[in-house]
Formats: structure tokens, C-alpha cells, sequence
């Protein structure tokens, strides 16, 4: 498997002379989004591909996404629609990717479309830790067919990277480049309160840099606390330290929200930056801070820097601010408390605490550990023992 350094510095030296090639894996309400949002940009030098199983929704997503964008004159990005590739077979996946060969892939699929699932697991068990099983099933696919014809693309994941990304790296499988949103959706959230409690006029002015996994993108972003374990954070103002009640900030982070669709604009929005952080490093060799959860394989979310400067790219984990060390301890106290104990040896294991809370929320027995050969059963169990049972949703 290439390393994402080795990976950006081959679309570097590949894209001169060429347009950089996008494929967005899934058209729900994240890749529509995200559709929107890249033709946006006006970027002359991408071309982008829309695959899934339906052609016809397909190209009427994309019919209404380009022609919106042309009223706003900002449609400079031809966009291509590869129909029939059904995510649970392999076979079509590969051939899609084929037909496109794409520089950059992003995994906005859903093995259950149309919920999420913290709906139905926040208000009982307080862990989402619990779908892993769910946001891997079809991103194992993907990642199979990625290594048969393209192992050079760089490929973005939108679901539960904090446990999934290590996850498949632990198994010994070829696994994402990046994780999206969760751990970066609470950067701006930061930025705006530590703003209104410094007295800074521009947000943009202090720099934030965080570790922590999705459960304190949850907790914090809905209630406004930790739930006892601190997230490791710091932020700069021109480069020194800027001190903050951190109590404070965190309970004016905890801003209203749909609980609707709508909620996808900040994962489609983390997808977009994480491309334009690419694009970047690679077209403008310029340097770039993300935070992704699942960096390299590591369990729970880290600042990752991507650096285009010098002779040649580099990506790594930031230790400007926390050692390696600390944010690996850091996170596994932060995803302990959304159900995952560890994750080693191609095994995800749930706590204690919430096979308890499985059983007693909905009446059923939760495995207390899943390996990665048991990812089909473990999912379909979930479908038809829980989500299905408690939602009232026969399909």
C-alpha cells in the first residue's frame, strides 16, 4: 500500500498537463452536497464522476446540481455520471474506477440509507461507536477494488473513520487516506466562541488545534460539556498561546442544529476542504492544517498537516502542540466513552458499559467484540435486530 506522502507527490508530478479527477461514491444528501459545493469552486482543472446504483437519480441530481451552479456562473467542472455500480460487489466497483481512473475518491455511501443512526442511538446508549460494523461493510469493498486498479488514488471516508480507518489498517487491508468530518466540525465551533471570549474581531485570527474522537464532537457540539475527559486542545493568536475558560467555551459551542438532512452540509464541507487541502499541496505547494479522524490508521481524530512546500510533499500527523503519545491516550479515553475498548489485530471490541446499555435500550445481546471476517453478519444483525425494530422501517 502507498503512504499518502508517497501518494501526493505521484498526483504532483502526474498533474501538469491534465485535470485532477474526482469521484464521489454515493449521491445521497453528503455527496449531493459536496456535488454542489466542488462545482462552486469554478475549478477549470477538475472533472468529476457521480456513481451509484441509479442512473436516472443519478443524473437528475447532477442535471440539477450543474444547471443551479451555471445561474451562479460557477460551473467550470465537467461532471460525468457512471450508473449501475452497486457497493456490495466489488466487481462494479473496480470497473467504475476503470472508466474513470480518479485522483481522488470519496466514500459517501451508507450500507442503511436515509437515517442516522445517532438517532437512534444517542438518546439511548449516549455511543455511536456501536455502527462501526455499518460505516466499514461497504468501504472494505471499495477498498478492494481501489487496490486492483487505481492503489494510487488518494480516498476520502465519511463514516466513523475514528474506529473504521484503524480498523481496516489493523486487519491488514488497504485502508483510507482520510477520515471526514466529526472531529473537524467542532474546530469551528471553537474558533467562534474563543473569538466572542478573547474580544478577536476576525475568528480566522486564532489558529485551533485539537485531539479528540467523535464522542467529543457529539457531546461537546450538543451539550456543550466533556463529559469529564478534557479533549487536548490549544489555541494561538500570532503564533503564542491565547487562554480561554475552557468551561465557557465549550458550552458556547453547543449551537442549535437540524436534526435533519441538512446536518450533511458540515461532512459535505469536510470532504471539500480535505480536497481543496490536496489540491493545495499538490497544485499551489502550499501547507495546510486538516484534522481527520483516523489519521494514518491511529484510533480517534488528529491534526494532520500537509505539507507542499519543499522538493516534495509530505503528510503527517501535527506534534507541534501534543505528542503522539498524548493524543493516542487522549483518544482512546475520548472513543472509550462512545463504546469501542480497542481496536488490534482486525478486531473491533465495544465496552462493557455499552453491552449493558445495547441490552437494556433495546432488549438484544450486542457481540462484545466483532473481527473483520464477521463485518457482513454484524452488520446485518444491527440492521434487522435494531435499527429496523426501533425505527419501524420494514426496508
Amino acid at each position: 500500500m502507498l503512504t499518502l506522502t508517497e501518494k501526493l507527490n505521484l498526483l504532483r508530478e502526474s498533474l501538469p498537463g491534465r485535470k485532477v479527477r474526482v469521484l464521489i461514491l454515493g449521491l445521497g444528501s453528503v455527496g449531493n452536497y459536496l456535488l454542489n459545493y466542488l462545482l462552486s469552486a469554478g475549478d477549470e482543472e477538475m472533472e468529476i464522476f457521480a456513481a451509484g446504483r441509479n442512473g436516472e437519480k443519478l443524473r437528475q441530481d447532477v442535471n440539477i446540481a450543474r444547471i443551479s451552479a451555471l445561474i451562479r456562473g460557477q460551473c467550470r467542472s465537467r461532471v460525468s455520471v457512471l450508473d449501475g455500480v452497486d457497493l456490495n460487489c466489488t466487481e462494479q466497483i473496480a470497473g467504475a474506477l476503470e472508466r474513470c481512473r480518479p485522483d481522488i475518491i470519496v466514500n459517501s455511501s451508507r450500507a442503511y440509507s436515509g437515517l442516522k443512526y445517532g438517532s437512534v442511538s444517542w438518546g439511548t446508549v449516549r455511543a455511536y461507536g456501536l455502527w462501526a460494523p455499518l460505516a466499514v461493510r461497504y468501504l472494505r469493498n471499495i477498498m478492494e477494488a481501489c487496490g486492483q486498479v487505481c492503489p494510487q488514488a488518494m480516498v476520502i471516508n465519511t463514516s466513523y473513520s475514528d474506529a473504521v480507518i484503524p480498523w481496516m489498517k489493523s486487519a491488514g487491508r488497504d485502508c483510507p487516506d482520510f477520515g471526514s468530518g466529526n472531529l473537524n466540525h467542532l474546530i469551528p465551533r471553537i474558533r467562534l466562541a474563543a473569538a466572542e471570549q478573547l474580544g478577536v474581531p476576525d475568528p480566522w485570527d486564532l489558529d485551533v488545534t485539537l485531539a479528540a474522537s467523535h464522542f467529543h464532537d457529539v457531546v461537546i457540539s450538543k451539550e456543550g460539556q466533556t463529559e469529564g475527559v478534557e479533549p487536548l486542545l490549544e489555541i494561538r493568536r500570532q503564533g503564542r498561546p491565547a487562554e480561554v475558560d475552557r468551561g465557557r467555551l465549550y458550552a458556547r459551542c453547543a449551537l442549535p442544529m437540524p436534526s435533519d438532512a441538512r446536518r450533511n452540509q458540515m461532512n459535505a464541507s469536510s470532504n471539500f476542504e480535505i480536497i481543496q487541502g490536496i489540491l493545495s499541496a499538490v497544485r499551489d505547494r502550499g501547507r495546510v492544517k486538516l484534522h481527520c479522524p483516523g489519521a494514518f490508521g491511529e484510533l480517534g481524530g488528529y491534526p494532520v498537516l500537509l505539507d507542499g512546500t519543499g522538493e516534495r510533499a509530505e503528510a503527517r500527523i501535527d506534534e507541534s502542540c501534543f505528542t503522539l503519545e498524548q493524543m493516542r491516550e487522549r483518544n482512546r479515553q475520548s472513543i472509550y466513552l462512545d463504546g469501542i475498548r480497542d481496536v488490534r489485530d482486525g478486531t473491533l471490541y465495544y465496552t462493557d458499559e455499552l453491552l449493558e446499555k445495547v441490552e437494556r435500550a433495546f432488549g438484544t445481546a450486542l457481540f462484545p467484540s466483532v473481527a473483520f471476517g464477521q463485518i457482513d453478519g454484524a452488520a446485518r444483525f444491527m440492521i434487522e435486530e435494531i435499527l429496523r425494530k426501533n425505527t419501524g422501517r420494514s426496508a
